[in-house]
């Protein structure tokens, strides 16, 4: 382990905060984490994260402060405690993703409160956060990007300073529209070999050996290779929100976005049958559906 280092304090140890909690005891950082459930609680004090009793108390801890938020209310909720707990300045990374409204909100409380707010949402899935293979989208107050730089060196691979806080939202927006896009292609051009015949493990064999190879192909197409999309990266239900974040920007910006659109209804029929825990990847089974195919079931040959 590295020499201990000094101390952060980590909000929402769910997929992606737990992966940044881990990373970071890992590299020898003092983590003090914080989480509105209890198994959650339980499952992080075993590797090593030291619980808070409530995000006052983890204020007081921490100077700098990850939060990893599920929705706009946890958000504020969050927000609302930080503010009120009477700390002295604190820098507060903020990386969920949001409307730039809700992240703009937390911003001004934060900043009347004495704090200072960085907008830095994560490129990359709960798996790539596992093991660092993810990226910072930062943006706000130069220096205190530049002074937490080891720390998001502990859980990620790249850390980009876009300038103004918002700009790091507006650029996962645009990373996640193509999240969007690039899975329900992989899944239609899985459905669409495994329906010719083809077996799936040698179709995800040989996209990923050609051009038509992408990240998040060799991200997801394991799972549909597998038809099993449980423990989830990045579940459905949260996904929606994330989903709903790009098409209300989109729509502000009167930018039209066909291919990201017409993913829409295939992500809703997967939260519709069953899927709403499940990994996105499913919206291969979605397809597999549609396409009135069943594995298992031979072809019959025409004569």
């Amino acid at each position: 382990m590295a020499r201990r280092k000094e101390t952060v304090g980590v909000v929402g140890l769910g997929i992606m905060g737990g992966a940044f909690a881990r990373n970071l005891v890992k590299a020898g950082w003092r983590v003090v984490g914080y989480d509105t459930s209890a198994p959650v609680r339980r499952r992080l004090a075993r590797a090593g994260v030291e619980i808070a009793a409530s995000v006052a108390d983890l204020a007081k801890a921490a100077p700098a402060i990850v939060t990893s938020l599920p929705s706009p209310a946890a958000l504020e909720a969050t927000v609302a405690a930080l503010a009120a707990a009477r700390v002295p300045r604190r820098i507060v990374v903020e990386a969920s993703t949001f409307t730039l409204a809700d992240k703009l909100a937390a911003e001004r409380q934060l900043r009347r409160a004495g704090h200072v707010a960085l907008d830095c949402p994560v490129s990359g899935t709960g798996s790539q956060a596992a093991v660092k293979d993810i990226v910072i989208y930062a943006s706000g107050d130069a220096a205190s990007i530049r002074r937490l730089k080891p720390m998001f060196a502990a859980f990620s691979r790249g850390l980009y300073d876009l300038g103004e806080y918002g700009n790091g939202s507006k650029m996962k927006y645009v990373a996640n529209l193509l999240v969007a896009i690039h899975n329900v292609a992989s899944a239609e051009a899985m459905v669409l070999g495994m329906k010719a015949g083809l077996d799936p493990k040698r179709i995800f064999e040989l996209v990923t050996a050609g051009a038509g190879n992408s990240r998040v192909f060799e991200l997801r197409a394991p799972m549909m290779v597998k038809n099993r999309y449980s423990p989830a990266t990045m579940k459905q239900k949260v996904w929606q929100k994330d989903m709903a974040v790009i098409g209300e920007y989109a729509t502000t910006l009167g930018c039209p976005t066909p291919l990201f659109s017409a993913t829409i209804p295939v992500y809703a029929a997967a939260l519709s049958t069953g899927h709403a825990m499940h990994d996105t990847a499913s919206v291969c089974a979605v397809l597999e559906t549609m396409a009135g195919f069943k594995r298992g079931r031979a072809r019959k040959k025409r004569r």
